[in-house]
């Protein structure tokens, strides 16, 4: 029995459909916005201040793994209603607020280690959305894209004890827009429309790879071709790449390259 902790995104989706295909025995604590997974029977939507109910649910299934998948948004705090192990647990969450929605998630782990509940890279059961090292596409960086990618990827990781901090845009060794907390899709809507910059998102120095996986898929690429970036760079084994197949025969449409360093 495997618990998901579920949140909005594609990849949620994609990690719940695998667990069905593998005729796995699953259960769901839906930490959605909008109840994403209410249909499933097999869904459980329990607030983040109820730890107390969470880890009783997790050891009543007695399942031995778990694992998130998909973006878990901060909550209201002043509106939660906290059970018992909610109230001792609940200091360190907000702690961890501060730092961004993936510091929240880092501390529901460690509260689930100290429950000796084990959690699970996020792409356990999907490593076929990861991609090895190579150029993906017709197109490739040329000497002067390859500088930029460079002088971004050495920019980037000045930036990893930012905790949102998952991608940034170059352009001929200038830094054009690096991620807020808002995200990849709103850091792309404040390029120009022809910026011809390279979106570069990878996983941070530290990151902890059972979750928050920096994650690209279709609409993405048509994000890029909007602003007019001329390439995308991921790291190897250490993102998210949905619709893989899609993705590649749309940036060879469009001009794009995809680079996997």
């Amino acid at each position: 029995m495997i618990g998901l902790f579920l949140g909005d995104t594609d990849f949620s989706d994609a990690v719940l459909q695998k667990i069905k295909k593998l005729n796995k025995k699953y259960f769901i604590i839906d930490f959605s916005k909008n109840n994403k997974f209410k249909k499933d029977i097999n869904s459980h939507r329990i607030s983040i201040g109820k730890f107390g109910k969470i880890i009783h649910l997790i050891k009543e299934k007695k399942s031995k793994k778990v694992l998130f998948a998909g973006k878990i948004a901060k909550p209201k705090f002043s509106s939660l209603r906290l059970d018992l192990k909610g109230v001792y647990y609940m200091p360190s969450i907000l702690k961890a607020a501060k730092l961004g929605d993936a510091a929240i998630i880092k501390a529901i782990i460690k509260i689930l280690d100290n429950e000796n509940i084990k959690v699970i890279s996020s792409i356990f059961f999907n490593q076929e959305l990861t991609v090895k090292s190579g150029n993906y596409t017709k197109l490739k960086p040329n000497m002067s894209d390859s500088n930029s990618i460079k002088k971004g990827i050495s920019y980037f990781n000045k930036l990893n004890n930012l905790d949102h901090i998952q991608a940034v845009i170059i352009k001929d060794n200038t830094i054009l827009a690096i991620e807020d907390q808002q995200g990849t899709k709103k850091m792309l809507s404040k390029l120009n429309k022809k910026s011809e910059g390279i979106l570069i998102k990878l996983p941070k120095k530290k990151q902890d790879l059972r979750m928050d996986l920096p994650t690209i898929g279709l609409q993405t690429l048509k994000d890029c071709k909007k602003y007019g970036l001329k390439g995308i760079v991921l790291k190897s084994k250490k993102n998210i790449f949905l619709d893989k197949v899609k993705c590649i025969s749309f940036a060879d449409e469009n001009k794009i390259f995809i680079k996997i360093i």
